[in-house]
């Protein structure tokens, strides 16, 4: 059975000095402002398209990276995944950098980044972004 997200946004106003309001249908968390200013120069209190694919992007890649280590026989304790997008106004999303920091037991330094690597490339989130620049910056395994 196929399982549905669904996310609603308002925009009210120019793309520059306008402003919209998006709303997760699950209510997982408050609707929250996006704004042109917070896309392009990072302004507090709102977010953009980019800081929310960022964090789909590393909560998918920690369940890919999870399953595939837990498969090998090496179930992780905790993994910590940043996800990084830029965004280039005019151009749009250059790329994707990821990195991540586990405490694997079992699991080697050299075990531990073919995992990585093999969740980046394989993550739901990484296929459907096939044609942007996906990197893994470091796959580190905590003392």
């Amino acid at each position: 059975m196929a399982a549905i997200s669904k996310a609603e946004s308002t925009w009210q106003g120019g793309l520059a000095d306008g402003r919209g309001r998006v709303h997760v249908a699950t209510g997982a968390f408050d609707d929250f402002d996006v704004t042109w200013a917070a896309r392009a120069e990072h302004t507090p209190g709102a977010t953009s398209p980019e800081e929310l694919l960022a964090a789909a992007h590393a909560a998918c890649y920690s369940m890919a990276l999870s399953n595939g280590l837990g498969q090998a026989g090496h179930k992780p304790e905790e993994l910590k995944v940043s996800a990084e997008v830029t965004f280039v106004p005019g151009e749009g999303i250059t790329g994707i950098v990821l990195a991540v920091r586990g405490r694997v037991p079992g699991v080697d330094a050299e075990a531990f980044r073919a995992a990585a690597e093999s969740a980046k490339e394989n993550c739901p989130v990484s296929k459907a972004l096939a044609g942007t620049k996906i990197t893994l910056g470091s796959a580190e395994l905590a003392g």
